[in-house]
């Protein structure tokens, strides 16, 4: 029993208390993953279902839209946006799920050399290593000066530990590539209006990832006899107008 009773002498002493409790937030944290099921995620540390493309109905814009991806699917037309539904746009700036801020890409994690992992598993490896080296380093020593030193130590520790052990982690959480107006152009799209003409027509255009997006489509031609359910190639796309452009094309192999 004495040496529990030493184990949580050292655990509240001076500097091991301070990560004491930052482990208890951290295995607190990760119990919870395990038991309650918050999905992959939550890894992500920032990542909000938004940073996934989702695969359910087409988002739809306004006449100045938005590319929105989420769990709701695209919409393709202006800026970019993300979020957890479906992309509805109708404005011209940007706009961001605040869950999207930093991702693995937290400015400070990235300054310390620890980027290119979820945040929660750096901040894990971190706050675990500091308290193991302050912990020895509480055993091992008295008196206040000699325990400041082992929080200097602890912390300088820890960081060169994490960095050392997230580099072979990185190649686990490859980076999610952001949709970009350019995935859609060489896509074949489907007309959704009774029409497309140079200034109105909008069609649907499945993303690589199998989900759908509404987009705004326009063509220069005066006939191009593009009428809702017929097919056409998505060939370039206008900043200005901020729509595509698109021709009929006919998927069907030739004789059929």
């Amino acid at each position: 029993m004495a040496g529990t009773g030493d184990f949580f002498a050292a655990a509240l002493a001076f500097p091991t208390a301070l990560f004491s409790f930052a482990l208890v937030v951290v295995v607190g944290y990760w119990l919870l993953m395990l038991i309650g099921g918050l999905g992959f995620d939550g890894l992500h540390g920032g990542h909000g279902v938004g940073h996934h493309l989702g695969a359910g109905h087409a988002g739809h814009v306004g006449p100045v839209g938005h590319v929105g991806h989420g769990v709701g699917g695209h919409g393709a037309g202006g800026s970019v946006a993300h979020g957890a539904s479906g992309g509805h746009g109708a404005g011209g700036g940007s706009a961001h799920a605040p869950e999207h801020g930093n991702g693995h890409h937290g400015g400070v994690l990235d300054a310390l050399g620890l980027g290119g992992v979820p945040a929660t598993v750096a901040v894990s490896l971190l706050v675990a290593l500091a308290w193991f080296v302050s912990l020895a380093g509480t055993v091992l020593t008295s008196g206040a000066p000699a325990r400041g030193g082992v929080f200097v130590v602890a912390l300088v520790a820890s960081w060169a530990g994490t960095r050392a052990l997230v580099r072979p982690l990185r190649r686990l959480f490859p980076e999610d590539r952001p949709v970009t107006r350019a995935d859609f152009v060489g896509r074949v799209c489907v007309i959704r209006t009774g029409r497309v003409t140079a200034d109105f027509g909008q069609a649907e255009v499945t993303a690589e990832d199998g989900s759908t997006a509404t987009v705004q489509v326009r063509t220069s031609d005066p006939e191009p006899g593009l009428t809702a359910g017929r097919t056409a190639l998505i060939y370039d796309y206008d900043p200005d107008g901020e729509h595509f452009l698109v021709a009929p094309f006919d998927p069907s192999p030739p004789g059929l």
